[in-house]
């Protein structure tokens, strides 16, 4: 039996014209290519009509596939001979799991090529005009997941914090970070559907952040940079100056807010 071949490929934060050369190449090649949710869509468009394309995506609390069903999927298919790629947003090996898929397909004989792409942690806040680093403001920075333990992440304003998938923990992110030190004025940025005709930019303090999501009815798909850096972005002095503070009715509300 002829095996197939195997290639992850990072297509970007979802803009098409973002992913590699080298990913846009091997998508191209594909016999059956398992989508993301967060891949760039506009992409499908240039297949061959006889390419196979399956929708693995994930939303929180609906998945059309579990983890262990698209790692079937991909070998399953590999197996039977086909040219098969995994197309995901942002970066396979920055909390895409795309280690997982490599690593379940090597068990099955299966080599596995990955191309990686540029990671919304970086991309989306630049698309905001926030850099994560920046001289004299921050020279690190750290990218979790909003379901990951902070107690170990570093808090310091001078330090950026990136969190993917935050929206939904971010009451608890920012009392996790608050209560660890961090200051109540530290500026925070949500960037919404990056790179996309609806990107939208919520900016704050951690004090007035919660409130400040659930007026705007922030959801995801969103990157969440917490830090000086903040400051960079167009118009942050507008936003963090036009604060105000918080009356009973709107601490109350942010208590119960979710995504």
């Amino acid at each position: 039996m002829v095996k197939g071949e195997i290639t992850l490929i990072g297509a970007g934060p979802g803009d098409p014209e973002l992913i590699t050369v080298a990913g846009y190449k091997a998508l191209l090649r594909a016999d059956v290519v398992l989508a993301d949710r967060l891949a760039p869509r506009a992409l499908l468009a240039d297949l061959a009509d006889d390419v196979t394309v399956i929708d693995v995506g994930k939303a929180p609390g609906c998945h059309v596939a579990t983890q262990d069903e698209i790692n079937e999927l991909i070998v399953t298919h590999a197996l039977a001979g086909k040219n098969v790629v995994r197309l995901k947003g942002g970066d396979p090996y920055v909390l895409g799991r795309g280690g997982e898929e490599r690593l379940y397909a090597e068990q099955h004989g299966l080599s596995v090529r990955v191309i990686p792409g540029i990671t919304s942690a970086v991309s989306v806040p630049a698309a905001a005009g926030i850099p994560v680093t920046h001289r004299h403001l921050a020279t690190g920075f750290t990218v979790v997941t909003g379901h990951q333990d902070l107690g170990e992440v570093p808090v310091r304003a001078d330090h950026t914090l990136v969190v993917l998938m935050g929206v939904s923990t971010l009451a608890s992110t920012v009392s996790t970070l608050t209560s660890r030190g961090l200051p109540s004025s530290t500026p925070i940025a949500i960037i919404e559907r990056g790179y996309s005709q609806t990107q939208r930019t919520t900016i704050g303090t951690l004090e007035e952040i919660v409130v400040r999501a659930r007026k705007a009815a922030v959801a995801n798909p969103a990157v969440i940079v917490i830090g000086d850096v903040v400051r960079l972005a167009p118009d942050a002095q507008v936003h963090l100056a036009s604060l105000k503070s918080l009356d009973t009715s709107d601490a109350a509300a942010a208590a119960t807010f979710v995504d």
